[in-house]
């Protein structure tokens, strides 16, 4: 991978470390900035060895404040095309099925809560606060489909709170209403993170990549259209090498050795 400006990246054991390291505008995000994590995504889709992401930012004070405003307009009519990607490289990546953990180490404003929104757990440090303040200077959160998100990852009523109102929430209610899995120490974030993701390691890749695909892809049809359209992805995951190795592994009183095949 080329030289990074914008983010500090770390591989291990099938985890992806990705921090955003822009503490000095609060983390927030240049088109560059987009461009840059949308390569890293690449990589993390098309590496085979790399089984989740954990995306956090550098400081205490933000996770992410949206768009890096100033940046804007600096560049004027000069700006160059964001990522087909999206909002940091990841929230129109549709086809991700890798899972992405957020770990929530400060304030997430506008397009900060998106990127949560698009993970698919989240983990928050205990002073974080939560925002969508579009409305509050006339714009609204249709950058990064926030709107749409909330509205299907929380109950409607309390989205639509947050949405018309552009008030802040604490982490704890983030948990309360189902924005957020957890909440932790600002010193245990990272921790907790790797724990979650070491979880979803030990599970088979194949495993978990039909289950994200099949459950996420259920959301935009009928109950009934969702379990038929799944028999292919069951037919392919019944035939691979990892659905012999496992119920073999459990019966020789061992740990299974994934191949991802």
């Amino acid at each position: 991978m080329s030289e990074l400006k914008f983010t500090k990246v770390s591989a291990e054991n099938g985890i992806l470390t990705v921090t955003i390291n822009r503490p000095h505008v609060l983390n927030a995000l240049s088109n560059d900035a987009h461009h840059e994590l949308a390569g890293i995504f690449d990589r993390f889709a098309s590496d085979p060895a790399l089984r989740v992401a954990i995306l956090t930012a550098a400081g205490e004070r933000a996770f992410c404040v949206g768009s890096d405003l100033k940046a804007k307009a600096e560049a004027g009519t000069s700006v160059e095309a964001s990522p087909v990607t999206g909002f940091a490289g990841l929230c129109m990546r549709f086809d991700l099925n890798k899972p992405v953990i957020a770990a929530v180490n400060g304030q997430a404003f506008g397009g900060g809560v998106e990127i949560v929104l698009a993970c698919d757990l989240a983990i928050a440090a205990e002073h974080v606060v939560f925002s969508l303040p579009e409305p509050l200077v006339g714009l609204a959160a249709l950058g990064g489909g926030g709107l749409q998100r909330l509205a299907r990852q929380v109950p409607l009523k309390q989205a639509m709170r947050l949405i018309l109102t552009g008030e802040r929430i604490s982490a704890q209610r983030a948990a309360e209403i189902g924005l957020i899995n957890e909440v932790v120490p600002a010193t245990e974030l990272m921790t907790k993170a790797q724990e979650l993701a070491r979880q979803i390691v030990r599970c088979a890749p194949l495993a978990i990549e039909a289950s994200k695909a099949v459950a996420l892809s259920s959301l935009s049809s009928s109950l009934e259209r969702s379990i038929l359209d799944q028999h292919p992805t069951a037919v392919r995951l019944w035939a691979s090498q990892d659905a012999i190795e496992g119920p073999k592994a459990f019966a020789e009183k061992r740990q299974p050795v994934w191949q991802g095949r």
